[in-house]
């Protein structure tokens, strides 16, 4: 007989658990979503930087909810108080989750203490996107720089997020830095917490 086990029926998608579930999204139905975003999000806007600032809103809503989620199903609940253990999370387990691998780099800022850096040699947003000459230094990490912002203020450590290209000797192509410079009143805290 064939269906012989007992399969529980849910009327509602809410009522669903929140397992683990399927983790992937194929990676042509992504880009083809993120395209579209940009394209949709370009004809809204006058410039450059406004087009970046909308790809950063759109990408904090996802991190808030990504953050949520993950401390959901990682943690128990359970979110971290620690400036080391927000960026080890975002690092690790937010990066495989979205991107399915942990970030290339997680780095200190040398001039400033306020200052962290996530790099990767090529980001996913970045990778099929091409770029017209008209658009200059146009980057579509925003997107990611807003991912980690919404993590990070829903996480309680407020900072300014943004992305840059960083060129790289031999490679034709730059590598995004997303440079985190947390607020005066988060260092003051680790600063108590010692």
């Amino acid at each position: 007989m064939i269906g012989v086990g007992k399969i529980k029926q849910y009327s509602n998608v809410l009522d669903k658990p929140l397992g683990k579930g399927k983790q992937e999204v194929s990676l042509s139905a992504f880009a083809f979503l993120f395209s579209e975003l940009v394209q949709y999000n370009q004809t809204q806007v006058d410039n450059i930087a406004e087009l970046e600032r909308r790809l950063e809103d759109a990408g904090y809503a996802v991190g808030a909810r990504v953050l949520e989620l993950l401390c959901h199903r990682e943690k128990g609940n359970r979110r971290e108080t620690r400036l080391l253990g927000i960026l080890s999370f975002i690092h690790s387990t937010v990066w495989k989750v979205l991107f399915g691998k942990v970030a290339d780099s997680l780095e200190k800022g040398t001039e400033h203490e306020d200052e962290y850096m996530i790099s990767e040699k090529e980001l996913l947003v970045n990778r099929f996107i091409s770029i017209p000459k008209d658009m200059g230094a146009f980057n579509c990490g925003a997107f990611v720089a807003g991912v980690v912002r919404g993590v990070l203020d829903n996480a309680g450590f407020p900072a300014v997020v943004t992305a840059h290209f960083v060129p790289v000797d031999g490679q034709q192509r730059p590598r995004t830095t997303i440079l985190i410079k947390f607020a005066e009143e988060v260092l003051q805290r680790e600063a108590r917490l010692g």
